[in-house]
């Protein structure tokens, strides 16, 4: 069970299959790459040429071309406006950023993600339509940190801002207890979803009150944040 990666991108539009990314640096390529590998037809642009060459090269997404975003007419031609879901992955040129995610709305792109460096750049990235906004950085160092001081914490998929699936270690305090003698809804305000067979590789949903526990082995869990750190890891 694999729920690294999934913040970003289970807030896509389901029902979308044809993307547009617009910045091929570092998150924009991820972003391409893992698009392309789900199926999505996906549309790559930049400014830099080296950088279109690079996604072309790897094979990232359908199609790679080089334009200026903030010319609403390189977009119409290039067929971005009539996308359904566009991400501006511009994050540390603040006024091409802006400018890019206004351009796209106002030509009636129905759902725009745009990546923010700074918590100013996201509140204009939605004063100017930006249906949804990330903060790659801030998330990536939320993680490690939630990592080296939980480190039986091995992955979050945060549902929303105050609540969360997450897998984790079975602490030594569960050791050979079943979930009916733990009572982790009562005493901890959680509910286990998932349990691994050895090494994870395998997992057993909606376990049975019955189910055992074992030191080391995965459980996968699901509550408010709060009630997560209250966990004995």
């Amino acid at each position: 069970m694999d729920l690294k990666s999934l913040n970003f991108l289970t807030n896509l539009r389901r029902e979308s299959r044809q993307f547009a990314v617009i910045g091929l640096g570092r998150f924009g390529r991820a972003v391409c790459s893992s698009l392309h590998k789900m199926g999505c037809e996906v549309l790559g642009t930049d400014i830099e040429e080296k950088l279109v060459t690079q996604v072309l090269s790897q094979k990232i997404a359908s199609h790679a071309i080089q334009l200026d975003s903030t010319e609403p007419e390189s977009l119409k031609e290039a067929g971005i406006f009539e996308m359904e879901t566009v991400i501006v992955a511009i994050g540390n040129y603040l006024q091409e950023s802006i400018i890019t995610t206004l351009n796209v709305k106002e030509a009636g792109v129905k759902y725009v993600v745009a990546k923010a460096s700074s918590e100013i750049h996201g509140k204009l990235l939605t004063r100017v339509g930006a249906d949804h906004v990330v903060f790659p950085e801030y998330e990536a160092g939320c993680a490690l940190a939630a990592t080296l001081t939980k480190p039986a914490f091995l992955d979050r998929f945060e549902l929303d801002t105050e609540n969360s699936i997450v897998e984790v270690l079975v602490p030594e305090e569960f050791h050979g207890k079943t979930l009916a003698q733990l009572e982790l809804r009562g005493r901890y305000g959680v509910s286990v979803l998932a349990v691994g067979i050895g090494n994870g590789e395998k997992f057993i949903t909606n376990p049975a009150p019955q189910y055992k526990l074992n030191k080391g082995t995965i459980m996968v869990v699901i509550g408010s944040n709060k009630d997560i750190e209250r966990l004995p890891l």
